[in-house]
């Protein structure tokens, strides 16, 4: 009795000796990945920041925009949209996309200018930012005035822009007066994408000129400085960085605004140095003569 007695102590023990052994020869099982940082490793050919070309690439192109008046400002929107009217401008060009992750990779590898990225080491979107067609964001107005002057151009000033993605009769949207939030890529999910979509993607977020992507995608960094009110006939001078304590302006929504205040006549303003995930921006000149593309980029 005393020996079987032993050797049952002696089996229990051995099994409670080699269940850890088993797990240690086994390997642990790994534990269920958090769906909120999923996909930040894994690998997406399409989203990485290269200056490699990847096949369809988007080129530079510029579109004409005649010279002549336009109506800038509305009379519907806030205090800073205000006072509705007629402005003249002389003929210049100006992207028909916004500048991608490709084109601005090129700029990086020819001048040595840092790589668009957060201010922090972490961005939760930052890889689904980064496709070559996908419009630069995380460019402070600094980053987008040394791209546009590599390209021998310069940033767009906010009458400028108003009248790119506005054309000539006022309307309050690329496509006419009325409202169509899935139009264009804002806020949601609902238009297909949770992030950036690839420039042009978006068929009736195209302006009278054949300007695209004014309205969704990015906010647009301007190449002034921001003031409150503009085309009050006391006040015509150019804006100064003491107007707003040194804010550059900002048009345009993005993938991530919502709101009934949306419009192409919205302004917008942010330090010049900023740099986010919901800012990127295009290129104008006023030279008569198209500038031919760099890098070899198709136009």
């Amino acid at each position: 009795m005393e020996g079987r007695l032993k050797l049952i102590l002696l089996a229990v023990i051995l099994f409670m000796v080699g269940m850890p052994l088993a797990g240690i020869f086994r390997g642990t099982t790994p534990p269920p990945p958090d769906p909120d940082h999923a996909d930040m490793g894994r690998p997406r050919a399409t989203q990485v920041f290269s200056s490699d070309a990847p096949p369809a690439l988007v080129g530079e192109d510029m579109v004409w925009i005649p010279p002549g008046a336009f109506i800038q400002g509305t009379t519907r929107g806030g205090l800073n949209e205000r006072p509705e009217r007629l402005v003249t401008l002389p003929g210049f060009w100006i992207d028909r996309y916004e500048v991608t992750n490709y084109q601005y990779g090129r700029f990086v590898k020819a001048t040595g200018h840092r790589k668009p990225g957060p201010p922090s080491r972490y961005a939760k979107r930052l890889a689904q930012l980064r496709g070559p067609n996908q419009p630069v964001a995380y460019v402070s107005w600094y980053d987008a005035d040394a791209y546009c002057r590599w390209r021998e151009a310069r940033l767009p000033t906010e009458a400028e822009w108003e009248k790119a993605m506005r054309g000539l009769d006022g309307r309050l949207w690329p496509w006419g007066n009325s409202p169509r939030p899935r139009k264009a890529n804002l806020g949601g999910g609902e238009d297909g994408y949770d992030a950036t979509s690839p420039v042009g993607s978006f068929p009736l977020d195209r302006s009278p000129f054949g300007v695209h992507d004014g309205f969704g995608n990015l906010m647009e960094w301007g190449d002034d400085w921001y003031r409150e009110q503009v085309g009050r006939p006391d006040d015509s001078r150019p804006a100064t960085v003491a107007d707003r304590g040194g804010y550059k302006t900002l048009r345009g929504a993005g993938y991530t605004s919502y709101g009934t205040d949306l419009r192409i006549t919205a302004r917008s303003f942010m330090v010049p140095d900023f740099r986010d995930e919901t800012i990127g921006f295009r290129c104008a000149t006023s030279d008569q003569k198209k500038p031919p593309p760099r890098g070899g980029l198709p136009g």
